[in-house]
């Protein structure tokens, strides 16, 4: 696995040169690609630096205890410096997800449990927006389709960061979070106390930095344009504004009535349906690709419960990491970290395996 580092040493000094180049920031999206991909290697070759040295100061400490006691005492401690470096570097180089860096778009629908389930997608929905307020992140409502009781059917949002880091990415940090989310707690229209089972779906998706990097034939675009309507029904305004998209090859329907005006919802609907059809490419890539590049925590499988939210007990748990804690009021005012460390642990751990595995075949 360390053999490759000299090879990213090496092309990390060629992405330092391109950098120097007026030509690449005169193009805006190639100076982001390469300024991610500087960033990417800017760690490997820090933690490989970090983990050479501590190398050849337990080597020296090693070779001067044979004749001096007081530099023995000092092994232990430059051993463990020794792992701890060499670890971190093991897990930099992990094969990374290419869109890790990448905003994302996410869809938060109602599943079981009718007017509890839509209440507790407007509670998911506060939850990220607050996660993502505290690690600076900006969102933006793309649509919404409310219920009757103030909760969502459906409503998605794009969220944007601003990290050249792929590491430090939104997607990096929430495409774990596709699934099913199930919910257990008194509802407000519950007037005997009883605790209700709910589910809520959760779907996320690279954003496409650039809309050349998805192309979409306008052949394969079927649009309809018809009123919008909100909740019961009721007409929100008297114009043809809300879209809806049909990408025709793959069946992909993208709706949007957000917006008062049918060319924004036409974009809106547009981006939704370029962040799923890059999603779906990625999908089979990855259905082709070895296990070593499969992420183990974010399968495919979007109708997996994930994640459980009990009220009356106060905890939270994550099925696919064995994740629980009993802080779950402050996990809905956006404490969501730890969880998501935890399955950005399991997934890495599942691939340092996989590569370990095809390494050894």
């Amino acid at each position: 696995m360390f053999e490759s580092v000299q090879t990213l040493i090496d092309e990390h000094r060629r992405v330092q040169e391109e950098l120097s180049d007026p030509a690449v920031h005169a193009d805006a999206a190639r100076a982001k690609r390469v300024n991610r991909r500087y960033a990417e290697l800017n760690r490997i070759v820090a933690a490989h630096a970090a983990w050479t040295a501590a190398s050849e100061d337990l080597d020296a400490a090693r070779e001067l205890a044979r004749e001096d006691d007081a530099f023995a005492a000092e092994v232990p401690a430059l051993e463990e410096e020794a792992r701890v470096t060499q670890e971190k570097l093991r897990r930099l180089l992990i094969p990374r997800d290419p869109d890790d860096a990448r905003d994302v778009i996410m869809e938060i629908k109602a599943g079981e449990g009718g007017a509890e389930s839509a209440l507790f997608a407007a509670d998911l929905l506060r939850m990220y927006v607050q996660f993502a307020a505290h690690r600076g992140w900006k969102t933006e409502l793309l649509e919404r389709n409310e219920s009757d009781l103030g909760g969502y059917k459906d409503v998605q949002v794009a969220i944007k960061g601003s990290a050249s880091d792929p590491s430090q990415g939104v997607w990096a940090h929430l495409k774990y979070e596709g699934g099913v989310h199930r919910v257990q707690r008194v509802p407000a229209t519950e007037s005997q106390g009883r605790i209700h089972t709910s589910t809520t779906g959760v779907l996320v998706f690279p954003e496409v930095d650039e809309p050349e990097e998805v192309q979409i034939d306008a052949n394969d675009l079927k649009i309809d344009v018809y009123r919008s309507s909100g909740p019961g029904g009721q007409s929100v305004n008297t114009t043809d504004s809300a879209v809806r998209i049909t990408h025709v090859p793959t069946g992909i329907v993208v709706s949007m009535q957000n917006e008062k005006s049918q060319l924004q919802n036409r974009e809106a609907g547009m981006r939704v349906l370029r962040a799923r059809l890059l999603a779906k490419r990625q999908e089979e890539l990855d259905a082709a690709a070895s296990d070593a590049r499969r992420s183990q925590i974010r399968g495919m499988d979007r109708s997996e419960r994930i994640r459980t939210y009990n009220f009356p007990e106060n905890r939270i748990a994550d099925h696919r990491t064995g994740y629980k804690a009993y802080n779950l009021d402050q996990v809905m005012d956006g404490a969501l970290d730890p969880i998501i460390e935890s399955a950005i642990h399991a997934d890495e751990e599942a691939r340092l395996a996989a590569v370990g595995s095809d390494s050894r075949s």
